[in-house]
């Protein structure tokens, strides 16, 4: 299974517990906030808005929580003034690593999002010295349990999807960022479920890690810098033998 596909597995079997310590809803609450600051607080108008507000009602997110992050974001109530930055560097085996954030403290962010490359045995890099390896692409993760195959591929490229991959145990629609609200929405309607609906950075080739410790060391960086409030996504072009995955 390719990285991004692994990795968003992952994230997702986390969720339930990420949800517990309010830590899923943080990080959503921040995304609608920037949202509507950027965009205005209609949904209708503003598609990153809308696709935040999907995403806080896929994990039961109450509605006032939403309606607060947009409030905040709008300058209707007081709120924090997140900055958004994008961090890049080198894991354990070479592999490419993207770390999206919004913080309100750039100093605190960047020291540690260095000390988790560094305490990992990678390195944090120069601006633009590992975005090149990824693709912008909105991202759809269903998993395959019961979905018919030919009428998720049928409707998905019906409606503007670039491309459906099978993995193993779910499938990814991939979509051009302009058409991912429209391709996440018909896919809705039609009664698919998803494991992950983001735009996401899609890498355009994988490093194989085949040494355990290895993957030990990455999945620990990854796990970190997920759990960092300030950290809001994180991208790899990591692709781990599932014998090794199970092992860990």
């Amino acid at each position: 299974m390719s990285g991004h596909s692994k990795w968003a597995n992952i994230k997702h079997r986390k969720g339930a517990a990420d949800a517990k310590r309010g830590k899923i809803f943080t990080k959503l609450i921040k995304e609608i906030t920037v949202a509507a600051r950027m965009g205005g607080g209609d949904p209708d108008g503003n598609p990153r808005l809308r696709s935040a507000i999907a995403a806080a009602k896929a994990v039961n997110m109450p509605k006032d929580n939403v309606d607060r992050g947009i409030k905040k974001g709008t300058g209707d109530l007081e709120g924090v003034n997140y900055e958004e930055i994008l961090y890049e560097g080198y894991g354990p085996g070479g592999v490419a690593v993207l770390v999206e954030c919004m913080t309100d403290n750039r100093n605190r962010t960047v020291a540690d999002i260095r000390s988790f490359f560094s305490k990992s045995g990678g390195n944090l890099g120069e601006s633009g010295c590992v975005a090149w390896m990824f693709d912008k692409k909105g991202s759809i993760l269903i998993d395959k349990e019961g979905v018919d195959e030919e009428k998720l591929m049928e409707l998905a490229l019906e409606v503007g999807a670039e491309d459906v991959v099978e993995e193993e145990g779910a499938f990814q629609v991939l979509t051009n960022p302009d058409d991912f609200n429209t391709v996440r929405e018909a896919l809705e309607g039609g009664g698919f479920s998803f494991v992950e609906a983001t735009i996401s950075m899609i890498p355009q080739n994988e490093i194989e890690v085949t040494e355990e410790k290895t993957a030990k060391a990455l999945m620990k960086l990854l796990d970190n810098l997920e759990d960092n409030d300030d950290v809001q996504n994180v991208h790899a072009n990591f692709d781990i033998p599932d014998e090794i995955m199970e092992n860990l």
